[in-house]
C-alpha cells in the first residue's frame, strides 16, 4: 500500500512546453504546497519549429530528432517547477506530434490526431486509477486554438475521466476512480487586453512583433472564467521552466515569443473554467483554489505503488 498526498492534480497536455506556458505557476504552487502534481504529455512535439539556429538541424525536415531533445527540455522544466511525476501517454514516442491542422503530418502513422480515442484514453485510465486525482486540467473542445493535438488531448482526457470511473472498464487496471472537478485552461479577455497594453507601452520592441490577443489560446469573456490561481510567488519558477523549453520559447522579462517572434505576456496568475464538478464558492464569485469545495480529510492509500521518478514514461 502507498500513501498518496491529500491533494492530487492531473494535467493533460499535447506537447512539451504547453504545460509551462499554460499552468507553470499553478503547478509550481501546488507542488510546493505538497500536492501530488502529475503531468501527462501526449506527444514529444516532434513537429515543432526550432528557434535557436544552432539547433535547427533537430527539425522534422532535417534530422527529425527534435522529439528526444524536447523530452530533455521537459525534464529540465519539471525540475524548475518542482514536479516529479511526469509521463508520456502510453510511453515516450507512442504518439507522434500531428503538426498543424490539415497538413500531411495529420495522417502519418502514429500521429496523435489519428489515434483511436478509446485506445489512447486507456493509457490515461491507468494513470488516473494509480494517482487518483481529484482535479483534472486540460483544454476545451477546440484545444484552446484549434491545434489537432490539443483537440485530441481534450477528447482523450475527457474520455479517460469517464472510463476511469466505470467499474466495467478494464477491471484489472486498478480500482475505479471518479475525478471530482475538470477544468479548462482560460485567459479572461480583460486581463489579456491589459497585459498587451503594458507590453506595447513598456517593451514594444522586445521581439520583432507583437501577437494579437486572439493568438493567445483560451482567451474568453470574463464571465466564463470561474477560477484564478495566484502564482505570482512562483513566477520565477514558471519563467525558468519556459526558458528550459529553449527550442520553442524565447523569454525576455515578463514577455515571451514562440517561433513566430511575436511577443506575448507571460501570465503568473493563471485562469480556468470549471467544466465539470461542483464549484467550491458561492455563485458569482471566483474560486482561488482548484480543490475548493472538495473534502480533503487526509492522505489516500492505494494498492498501486507510485513507481514514477521524473520522466518514468508510462
Amino acid at each position: 500500500m502507498t500513501d498518496l498526498p491529500a491533494r492530487r492534480l492531473l494535467l493533460v497536455h499535447a506537447h512539451p512546453d504547453d504545460e509551462s506556458i499554460n499552468n507553470g505557476a499553478t503547478m509550481a504552487r501546488y507542488a510546493a504546497d505538497g500536492a501530488l502534481v502529475t503531468l501527462v504529455t501526449c506527444t514529444l512535439g516532434e513537429e515543432g519549429e526550432v528557434i535557436p539556429p544552432g539547433l535547427a538541424h533537430l527539425a522534422a525536415d532535417r534530422d527529425d530528432s527534435l522529439g528526444p531533445h524536447r523530452r530533455g527540455e521537459l525534464t529540465a522544466a519539471m525540475k524548475e517547477l518542482g514536479v516529479t511525476d511526469h509521463r508520456f501517454l502510453g510511453g515516450a514516442g507512442r504518439y507522434r506530434d500531428s503538426g498543424m491542422m490539415d497538413t500531411e503530418q495529420n495522417r502519418r502513422p502514429g500521429a496523435f490526431w489519428s489515434a483511436d480515442v478509446d485506445e489512447a484514453a486507456g493509457y490515461l485510465v491507468e494513470v488516473i486509477r494509480e494517482v487518483r486525482p481529484q482535479v483534472l486540467v486540460t483544454y476545451d473542445p477546440d484545444g484552446g486554438y484549434g491545434h489537432p493535438d490539443h483537440i485530441q488531448a481534450h477528447r482523450v482526457a475527457t474520455r479517460a475521466a469517464r472510463l476511469a470511473a466505470d467499474p466495467a472498464f478494464r477491471p484489472g487496471s486498478g480500482a475505479p476512480h471518479t475525478i471530482a472537478k475538470i477544468y479548462w485552461n482560460r485567459v479572461p479577455r480583460p486581463v489579456a487586453e491589459d497585459a498587451f497594453a503594458r507590453l506595447r507601452a513598456t517593451a514594444p520592441d522586445v521581439f520583432p512583433g507583437i501577437a494579437a490577443i486572439d493568438d493567445v489560446p483560451g482567451v474568453v469573456d470574463d464571465a466564463q472564467v470561474t477560477t484564478e490561481i495566484d502564482g505570482t510567488g512562483h513566477g520565477a519558477a514558471k519563467t525558468a521552466a519556459m526558458r528550459a523549453h529553449a527550442t520553442q520559447i524565447a523569454v525576455e522579462g515578463p514577455f515571451f515569443a514562440l517561433s513566430n517572434d511575436l511577443a506575448q505576456p507571460l501570465f503568473t496568475t493563471e485562469y480556468y473554467e470549471l467544466a465539470e464538478g461542483a464549484p467550491g464558492v458561492p455563485a458569482g464569485t471566483r474560486e482561488h483554489d482548484l480543490f475548493a469545495g472538495l473534502p480533503l480529510a487526509g492522505a489516500t492509500r492505494t494498492d498501486a505503488p507510485l513507481a514514477h521518478a521524473p520522466e518514468a514514461d508510462q
